[in-house]
């Protein structure tokens, strides 16, 4: 193991494997952001047309003779 440090300065390493991780965790979560199911900011978008079949029907008119 000391032979593969000898090829590679320690804090160089560590410092580009940082650089990495971030951006690897940026774009994970910039696509999760562009995606309508894990969008936590703006939360869940529905689609229009299931929200339209979803709408409870009118009340019933009594039609009252006299």
């Amino acid at each position: 193991m000391w032979r593969i440090w000898r090829l590679f300065d320690p804090l160089r390493a560590m410092v580009v494997q940082g650089i990495f991780l971030f951006g690897l965790a940026a774009m994970i979560h910039l696509i999760l952001l562009s995606t309508n199911k894990f969008n936590w900011l703006d939360g869940a978008k529905k689609p229009a047309a299931a929200s339209a079949q979803n709408v409870p029907m009118p009340a019933a008119v009594s039609s009252a003779k006299s």
